[in-house]
Parts: structure tokens; sequence; C-alpha cells
């Protein structure tokens, strides 16, 4: 298909006080198989141009020929004509307004006066092509108004990279709260956060207990195993070593504890009696509206931590919280750890800490997929189990 532009000129306002010449005089010509750019800064006239080739505007003198029709004529039919020219402009995400993914990418078929058959058979292959599901997505009204309040790139990376609409819908949703870069989305995918967040209960925190509303979800919970393989620690290593590098990669490490995590200190000191006290590291963090400690170490669990961290809240309660805040809460944070005996250690403990666990290496999603499947599907029979018995 071709495009001759001849001596086109556009005058924006024309005839009235502000009248304002867009484009003058301009001629050129698009070969068939031709790939041209159009470079120039803003408010030079690319978009303006643009608009002509498929009718959008009128000129206000020139010729355009596309594939050998003269679009200036006025009895020229337009719609043939925008079936070979389409425009996207900048920021497409902006121009999603339907209730649903099927009618949104339905609508422009259905200008061009195209069957329900056809206009069936170009949404399925429209989807198909950037890898939407047609089944899983065809009526769904959730995605629909969250995919146009991130970035087309952010939404391709999402849709390729994971498998249920579940999973999906929980990184735009996360893309939208924490405004990710595609890098931090990348990072967020590959660590597997949507099954480790969906497989962390988060019930030994009490302060979770605090309502915060669906529009803060998925920032509401601290995660039972945190994924800390950019820190970058050799295989022998102390706590001190462990505390440098997440100082030394905060960054980072606040993308995976949660953006609403703010830094306070290293080794933040509490004075109790005569003697002082250093909490290894301590944040703020927004949603929960409280002081957060972290407690860092390099072996397993032991109960005798709990009475320790306990000790750390109750100090920062009496000492740094303020009347508008709800109580601080304790992370400690272990190489690894045995459920059984935090249950046990956490039974009687009325202070909101929360025992996780950390990797320094990406964690097998695929496990991580097979673990959450499992418990998904024991959770639905006990709830059909439940019901039986209520019968």
């Amino acid at each position: 298909m071709s495009v001759i532009v001849k001596n086109l000129t556009y005058i924006y306002d024309e005839g009235m006080p502000f009248a304002s010449k867009a484009i003058d005089d301009i001629s050129f010509e698009i070969k068939d198989n031709d790939f041209v750019g159009l470079i120039g800064h803003t408010g030079s006239g690319k978009s303006t141009l643009i608009q002509h080739l498929n009718g959008l505007l009128k000129p206000s003198s020139g010729e355009i020929i596309v594939n050998g029709f003269n679009i200036t004529d006025k009895d020229l039919n337009l719609t043939e004509i925008r079936k070979r020219v389409g425009i996207v402009f900048q920021y497409p995400e902006y121009q999603l307004f339907e209730e649903t993914v099927e009618k949104d990418i339905a609508f422009g078929p259905g200008n061009l006066g195209l069957d329900e058959e056809e206009i069936s058979k170009r949404v399925r292959k429209s989807m198909e092509a950037v890898g939407l599901d047609y089944e899983t997505y065809k009526d769904n009204e959730i995605v629909a108004p969250m995919v146009r309040q991130i970035s087309w790139t952010h939404n391709v990376m999402i849709l390729g990279a994971t498998n249920s609409i579940e999973e999906k819908e929980f990184y735009i949703k996360m893309c939208i709260k924490n405004n990710y870069s595609k890098r931090e989305l990348d990072r967020q995918i590959s660590s597997g956060y949507f099954h480790r967040y969906m497989l962390s209960d988060g019930k030994a925190n009490q302060s979770l207990s605090k309502t915060v509303g669906e529009e803060d979800y998925p920032n509401t919970k601290l995660l039972d195993t945190y994924s800390l393989e950019f820190l970058d620690l050799p295989n022998q290593y102390s706590e001190k070593d462990l505390k440098k590098a997440i100082i030394s990669n905060m960054k980072d490490f606040i993308l995976e504890i949660g953006k609403d995590f703010t830094y306070v200190g290293e080794e933040y000191r509490v004075q109790v009696g005569n003697e002082d006290f250093y909490i290894d590291l301590l944040f703020y963090n927004r949603t929960l509206s409280c002081l957060v400690a972290f407690e860092l170490k390099i072996g397993k669990f032991k109960p005798e931590y709990i009475s320790k961290m306990d000790f750390y809240l109750e100090a920062l309660d009496r000492q740094e919280r303020k009347e508008n805040e709800n109580p601080s809460v304790g992370v400690i944070l272990c190489a690894s750890k045995d459920d059984a005996v935090v249950e046990y250690a956490l039974s009687r403990s009325m202070s909101p800490t929360l025992v996780a666990d950390y990797r320094l290496c990406l964690p097998d999603k695929t496990l991580l997929q097979n673990k959450l499947r499992e418990l998904t599907e024991l959770a639905l029979e006990s709830g059909e189990g439940n019901e039986g018995d209520e019968e």
C-alpha cells in the first residue's frame, strides 16, 4: 500500500483570530513495504500529519492519496480507508473505555460495519496475538478497568509470564499500587511473589487484622518467606554481613518487603533502665501505621528469639510509639524455621510478631505453584466437608 502526500497544509482554527498553521506545504511519498519514522519536537505537527492519513483531519489545502484513493474526495467512503490505515496514539492504555476486554477490542471492528461473526473472529485473533486466553478474559470486568492504569509494556509482561487470572490481577494491582518500573515488575514475577504472598497467612501478626480496605490489597500482608537473592552473599557469612548487605541494597529490600515500608535506621538504640539495647533494623509501615522491628538470624529459628523481640516491641511502644499509631510489629528473619516450633513459641505470646525465613536464591516457581495448588485443594475439600456436616 502506498501513501502520497501533495502540498499538504493544515491550519487550526482557520479564519479565526488565533489561527495557527500546523503543517505548511508538505509533500512526500511512502511506497509499498516502506518503514518510515517521523521525528520532531513537541508541537512540530507529527500527530496532526498522521491524523490526515486516514481522514481524521481534513487538509486546509493539498491532496492525500492512499492506495490510489484520494481521501480528500468528498464522495469517498472513509470506512474503506480506515480498514487499511490504523492509528495508535501515545498511551493507548488510556484509550480503553468499555466494560470488558472483549467489548473493548470489538469496538473498532464494530465501527467498520463488520458483522458479529467477523467481529468475534477478529477479537479472538487479536487476544491470541497478545497471549490473552479468550474464554478467560472475554467477560472479565475486573481486569478491563485495571489494565488501562498501567503501561502496555507492563501488561504484556504480566500476560506472558503468569498463568491464572488471579495471578494476573495480583500483579496488575501491585503495579497500580506501587508504580513498579519494568525491572521491578520483572523481579517480582521472577521471585514468585504472588505464590509466596498467597502461601503466607500472616496470622501471627495481630496488627494485620486492622481493616485496610480493598484499595490497599495486595500490600496488607507480611510474608512467611522472603527472597533476598539480590544480596549476593558468599557461602559463609555472619549476621553483620547480612545486615550490611541489606543496608547496601535497601531499595531492593524494600521492594521485597513492600513499598509501604520506610527505613528508620540500623542498630536502633532503646534504653531500658541503665542499659542500652539495639534493634537490628527498624522500619515504619504506612499502611499498618506502626513501627516494624527486624531481627536478623543466620541460623534456624529458636523459641528464645520471641522473648527478646517482645522486649524490643515493649520498649518501642513505651518510648517511640505516637498516640495515633498502632502497636509495634516484630519480624524475626531466619535462615530457616520449623513451622511447628514457631507455632508453639507464638501460641502464648500476645505480641504481634511474625517469624519468617529467607532464601538467598530465587525460589523454584514450579514448586511454589504446586504447593499453592495443594493447599487450595485441601481448603476446598475442607469447605465441602464442613458443608456436609452442617446438613
